[in-house]
């Protein structure tokens, strides 16, 4: 029999990832989990039955079918299968979660249609402390190659980690910080494949060594290194080539020259990315402490150019001429380097059982390289510490209390320098506190919670400096029903102030190829929201329905004007009130058939935004789309068919053209050659057909495809 892979353990610091809004976990972590693997249980290709996952949408540990959010893992072989060279590609494959699609080199997490400052990005609870939020065209300073584990949280997740967190919140889980005595004395994993399409090769490893019976030692390192990737067909949509062919034709009287249409490879889409950690530990009954040292470093390119003319004297001639330049190919050369500290002491003292604290400095920058020459360089450095206390639970009302009280703090420091910095100097600082309070009363859950925040945004070199307060509430409440059912409801209140970019743009933005006009008058938004849910988890089948409503009032987003500065159209920052609505629904299940079994999974997800002031969609919305897979698994071979389906998205913003729907058809083989062993060879065909994939979440769907067939193989072995 195989060992149950990585993603079936339970992890003993739950508190480390995501933690979600106070009504995400509110059913006892007992009434649905499921029991993990036995030396008796029948385990099939590293699995048995429903797997307990503990996902850390509260600071109090639940198994993902207790909470009443969405919520996703990627561990094990999933995440084997998922691992692409950024974090919004890997993840595009959950329910709920699609990608901003800026080429091989940035995308990240779009949650129900929202993304950028809305999303927060972290590293074992932290902030990746980047310059990722300021433009999709930025790349998060995070890597999967050596991750154990992916949790996402859809949806609002400001009551434990503030108003960037208002769409939702990934974890990254390294292990970079050891928490425990690695068996045997030492354990690891080693992860190497390559991709067709682009030429990708990757190879990544991690490692934890027993030092001592207190002390622990971390080291990981990754390299990963594409070509150009190849897309079917025109580069450019057929969408946007006739409508330059229609702007042409209305031109009378003048000649064009039709340059050749570019197709198949897409140029200036290559990367290269590696990077290495170190961390120790101390470990006692007591709890542990630990710290490790970081560095990443990627140069990747930005596949799309965008022109603007400028008019020059020409003092010889005395003529005036119009000169229409093309910038270079833009590539960003990334640097960070990063200091995390992290301990829990399990210690009581007066009503508290637990004291948890976590702290992250980075230092980031990255130079946007045109040709040879440095155009804009962007430069972050910040840190971000929180602490939490646990409450020691006590008897009340006939049931258990529990609850945490905490405190988070945060300072980023902000610079773009060079003819491109569209944003001023900033500085920006958070502060705040939050408590949550639960109450079990047998198959009824109760919790409820708030969170004071302060923020403060400063320029001092144009004498800008605003403060913004905001309270966020939730309350929910969960019942379990017989068979394995759940049901409840949660009810949010959050205020998101506006970030630096919104606040004080003011200049063109090459790479999203618009000129972006902040607001330094924006005031805070304010969400309404509700969602239901109803979970089923038993023996070998699972289910899951999210429906989700929120209204916004001053929802502060970029909205094309229609007028254009510097040949680019212009984009501004406006508050308008808005709604986003729609569901989320997965099932799947574990037959036995012959000598293994039939392993059926689908599911599907909708999102609708508009702008309510205008009546307007709201841009860069995910359309509904749907996934099911077929597979059959024996203890050391797997075959998977995966079919992806996303339909027209009609709904564009104004002044945005529709984008096209795409049918994807995905094939995989996993085999373990070695009984008893982690080891595991992935065989994979992306997109088998050689599909056109443009993703209406994008900035550049129109003029960069998704790469097409990919033949992948993979290796990982864990020991």
């Amino acid at each position: 029999m195989l060992k149950p892979r990585s993603g079936a353990r339970r992890l003993s610091i739950s508190w480390l990832a995501l933690t979600g809004s106070a009504a995400a976990a509110l059913i006892p972590a007992a009434a649905l989990a499921q029991p993990a693997a036995t030396a008796q249980d029948p385990v099939v290709h590293g699995r048995a039955g429903v797997e307990e996952i503990v996902v850390t949408a509260s600071p109090i540990g639940r198994s993902r079918y207790d909470v009443l959010q969405g919520t996703s893992v990627l561990s094990g072989e999933a995440l084997d299968r998922a691992l692409s060279a950024s974090i919004g590609e890997t993840l595009d494959r959950l329910p709920g979660v699609s990608q901003t699609g800026f080429g091989q080199g940035a995308s990240r997490p779009v949650i129900r249609g929202l993304g950028g400052d809305r999303i927060r990005v972290l590293v074992g609870g932290i902030g990746s402390i980047d310059a990722s939020t300021t433009s999709p065209d930025h790349a998060p300073a995070v890597d999967l190659a050596t991750a154990r584990r992916v949790e996402v949280v859809r949806g609002p997740a400001t009551l434990l980690y503030g108003n960037n967190a208002v769409g939702g919140v990934v974890n990254v889980l390294d292990g970079r910080i050891p928490v425990e005595q690695p068996e045997g004395g030492a354990d690891g994993l080693v992860r190497l494949g390559y991709g067709s399409n682009a030429d990708e090769r990757l190879a990544a490893g991690a490692l934890d060594v027993g030092l001592s019976p207190n002390i622990v030692a971390h080291v990981d390192a990754y390299w990963r290194k594409t070509d150009d990737f190849e897309a079917p067909g025109f580069v450019r949509s057929a969408a946007l080539r006739a409508l330059e062919e229609e702007e042409h034709e209305h031109e009378e009287g003048e000649e064009h020259e039709h340059e050749e249409e570019p197709r198949g490879r897409v140029e200036n889409s290559n990367l290269e990315q590696k990077g290495a950690t170190g961390g120790l530990s101390v470990l006692g009954d007591w709890g542990f402490f630990g710290a490790s040292v970081s560095r990443n470093e990627t140069n990747y390119g930005i596949p799309a150019g965008h022109e603007h003319a400028e008019e020059e004297d020409d003092h010889e001639e005395g003529e005036e001429h119009e000169h229409e330049h093309e910038h270079a190919p833009v590539r960003i050369d990334l640097e960070q380097t990063r200091f995390d500290v992290m301990g829990e002491i399990n210690r009581s003292f007066l009503a508290f059982e637990t004291v948890r604290l976590r702290f992250g400095y980075a230092d980031y920058e990255h130079a946007e390289l045109e040709g040879d020459e440095v155009g804009t360089r962007f430069l972050n450095e910040g840190w971000e510490g929180r602490m939490e206390l646990v409450q020691t639970p006590v008897a009340a009302f006939g049931g258990t209390q529990s609850g945490v009280v905490g405190l988070q703090m945060s300072d980023r420091d902000f610079e773009a320098i060079g003819e491109e910095a569209f944003v001023p100097p900033s500085t920006t600082f958070q502060a705040g506190a939050f408590l949550l309070q639960r109450l079990d009363i047998g198959a009824l859950a109760l919790e409820a919670g708030a969170r004071f925040e302060r923020q403060t945004v400063e320029a001092a070199a144009i004498g800008f400096d605003r403060d913004f307060t905001g309270i966020s509430l939730s309350a929910g409440a969960g019942y379990t029903l017989p068979g394995g059912w759940l049901v409840g409801l949660s009810l949010s209140r959050t205020e998101r102030a506006p970030n630096a970019e919104e606040l004080l743009s003011n200049g063109p933005h090459l790479a999203t190829g618009t000129f972006e006009l902040g607001d330094p008058t924006l005031g805070e938004e304010t969400a309404l929201g509700a969602e239901a849910t109803l979970k089923y988890a038993s023996g070998p089948s699972f289910g899951a329905l999210n429906l989700f409503v929120t209204n916004y009032d001053d929802f502060i987003y970029g909205r094309f004007t229609g007028a254009e500065a510097e040949e680019l159209p212009v984009s501004q920052y406006i508050a308008a009130d808005a709604r986003f609505w729609g569901f989320e629904i997965e099932a799947g299940t574990e037959q036995a058939m012959g000598p293994g079994a039939l392993v059926l999974e689908a599911s599907a997800e909708y999102v609708r935004a508009t702008d309510r002031a205008n009546n307007d969609p709201i841009p860069r919305i995910p359309p509904l789309s749907a996934r099911a897979s077929v597979g059959y698994e024996l203890p050391d071979l797997a075959g998977r068919l995966e079919l992806v389906w996303a339909d027209d998205q009609n709904r564009a913003g104004p002044l945005e053209l529709a984008t096209e729907g795409y049918t994807v058809l995905n094939a995989s083989v996993d085999w373990h050659p070695v009984a008893d062993r982690d080891l595991t060879l992935l065989f994979e065909v992306r997109n088998i057909t050689d599909e056109e994939v443009r993703l209406a979440t994008s900035y550049l769907r129109h003029e960069l495809p998704q790469p097409g067939r990919d033949y992948r193989i993979a290796l990982r072995a864990g020991f």
